[in-house]
């Protein structure tokens, strides 16, 4: 028998699956999974993803809301910077407790007022060894320029293929679903649109939009796929 879990979210906070994540952040399933077994294990840090995600289904299935995903974005980079989810989950509750935030790794606090604290957790993980400093650098800037963040300095939106792009996750549009940047049009109905054979232009006229959005659509869902 299949025991399924829910917990409550609030309407515009998202939903997002392994596939979803996987597309999303450009990130391999085996290794969202790999991930989140890491994160969401009794071993690990159960309390990483607690009340976070919506459902689950014999602990194997899971969807998680729009804030977690940032989270995550966050926490695959610093793995592959070699930081291991021990010392990410030490960080992050640091950082909680310090800074009286409920989601420290999808605000700019990662940026400005947690900037004492990564500098430390940067020294002691990172070693401060040219390249990877470097490359925790590159991570930051990263950061800044795929999320906007509210005046609470909360990520509230996400730009998965940078800002240069139309592409835009938005939890309060299209279930959190990837649209075309000042409209409610989900991006995978463009790309499904000019997968069934639709030319570029037709599909412009169709939906009232630019040919550099039809573009950057098309472009999202095939590196998604790569």
């Amino acid at each position: 028998m299949k025991t399924i879990t829910f917990h409550k979210q609030q309407l515009g906070s998202g939903i997002y699956t392994v596939s979803d994540i996987s597309n999303l952040l450009f990130i391999p399933k085996y290794k969202v999974r790999r991930y989140l077994n890491e994160y969401w294990n009794e071993r690990a840090g159960k309390k990483f993803f607690n009340e976070t995600y919506s459902w689950s289904v014999d602990n194997k299935i899971k969807a998680v809301n729009f804030y977690t995903l940032i989270e995550l974005y966050t926490c695959f980079h610093l793995q592959e910077l070699g930081v291991t989810p021990k010392e990410i989950l030490k960080s992050r509750a640091a950082m909680i407790k310090d800074l009286n935030i409920p989601y420290p790794f999808a605000s700019d606090t990662i940026l400005s007022d947690g900037k004492k604290i990564w500098f430390e957790f940067k020294d002691s993980i990172v070693k401060a060894d040219g390249s990877r400093q470097t490359d925790f650098v590159e991570f930051i800037r990263d950061f800044a320029n795929k999320i906007d963040f509210n005046s609470n300095k909360i990520a509230e939106k996400f730009w998965p293929a940078g800002k240069q792009s139309d592409i835009v996750i938005n939890p309060h549009n299209q279930f959190g679903q990837p649209i075309l940047n000042g409209t409610n049009i989900n991006a995978e109905v463009i790309f499904s649109m000019y997968e069934s054979g639709e030319p570029t232009d037709a599909i412009s006229i169709l939906y009232d939009i630019s040919a550099k959005q039809v573009h950057d659509a098309i472009s999202f869902y095939k590196k998604s796929a790569a």
